[in-house]
């Protein structure tokens, strides 16, 4: 039985990213479903109070943010390469993918004209529910209108169209990597809407390009509750996969911390630090369901403080 948990909902964009990854590389992993929206006690049982979807599970570590799981995943089934050493921008262009293109893709869907689409059969109050739910996470986050979104994405488009013009299937070369699951996502989020969908019509190339993505599919997934997970991580045991802090770097190893995302849901998230590098932080804390876990955030996109 595999031990990679994944944390997800159906409709959630950055889980379509790891689903898609989870299928490229043709691993089995166990599903977790977890609420579209607060309160959600079970994975505030795992993070602490990070909210993000998905989340990574394996045993008692917990991984947040989809850059640092893709590279938790890399590690443990290291073929295919999932950032081939041939093509470095894969990182640089996956970074703009999970910031510039989904914040344009993500609103632009989101208009009253994608809703019916993107959640058919929600009642009133549900939508309501959700979008006072996405304002309090959001808050200070300046979102495109539609107009602009639409405009905005068709440069994008035109941009990727481009770089597929010479033929390769890839968006970088012949095989994938991290950079074409994180521009998948945001196409695969749009799809779901196909009124606004047609605003692909005039790109063929990224179509075919996006398609051969989807083919990957996602694996084997195989159902898991949310307390069984929560169980697997009070069984662990205190066993955590091996970290530490490296000198010069600002803090020591147990020193109180707290650990956000610096531009949307950015819940503190307390702990004691025992690992940190120029890539990662791992923070540990205690739960009275799920135990004492350590829960890792990749640097980019975090800040670490000191309590005050």
């Amino acid at each position: 039985m595999t031990d990679l948990i994944l944390h997800h909902f159906e409709s959630s964009p950055f889980s379509e990213k790891i689903r898609l990854v989870l299928g490229w590389k043709r691993l089995a992993w166990r599903s977790v479903i977890v609420p579209i929206m607060l309160p959600k006690p079970d994975v505030v049982a795992l993070t602490g109070g990070y909210r993000r979807t998905p989340l990574l599970q394996i045993g008692a570590d917990i991984y947040c943010d989809t850059a640092l799981i893709c590279r938790v995943i890399d590690q443990r089934a290291p073929e295919p390469a999932l950032y081939p050493a041939a093509a470095p921008l894969h990182r640089v262009v996956a970074q703009w993918a999970d910031t510039s293109l989904f914040w344009t893709a993500i609103p632009y869907t989101t208009q009253p004209a994608g809703i019916p689409h993107l959640f058919p059969g929600a009642t009133l109050e549900f939508l309501k529910a959700l979008g006072q739910d996405r304002a309090a996470m959001t808050a200070g986050l300046r979102r495109v209108n539609p107009v602009d979104g639409a405009a905005q994405l068709a440069t994008h488009f035109a941009t990727l169209e481009a770089q597929l013009a010479a033929g390769q299937p890839f968006l970088l070369g012949a095989a994938p990597g991290i950079a074409d699951f994180a521009v998948a996502q945001s196409l695969w989020f749009l799809r779901l809407a196909p009124p606004l969908a047609e605003l692909l019509a005039p790109f063929p190339a990224l179509v075919a390009w996006y398609e051969r993505i989807a083919a990957f599919g996602h694996g084997r997934p195989e159902p898991m509750t949310s307390d069984a997970a929560i169980a697997v991580a009070a069984g662990a045991a205190g066993s955590f996969a091996p970290c530490t802090v490296e000198p010069g770097l600002g803090f020591s190893h147990g020193a109180p911390i707290t650990v956000a995302a610096i531009d949307y849901a950015t819940d503190l998230v307390p702990g004691t630090l025992v690992g940190l590098s120029r890539d990662e932080v791992v923070i540990e804390r205690h739960d009275d369901r799920a135990g004492t876990v350590h829960v890792h955030f990749p640097r980019i996109g975090y800040q670490l403080k000191k309590p005050t």
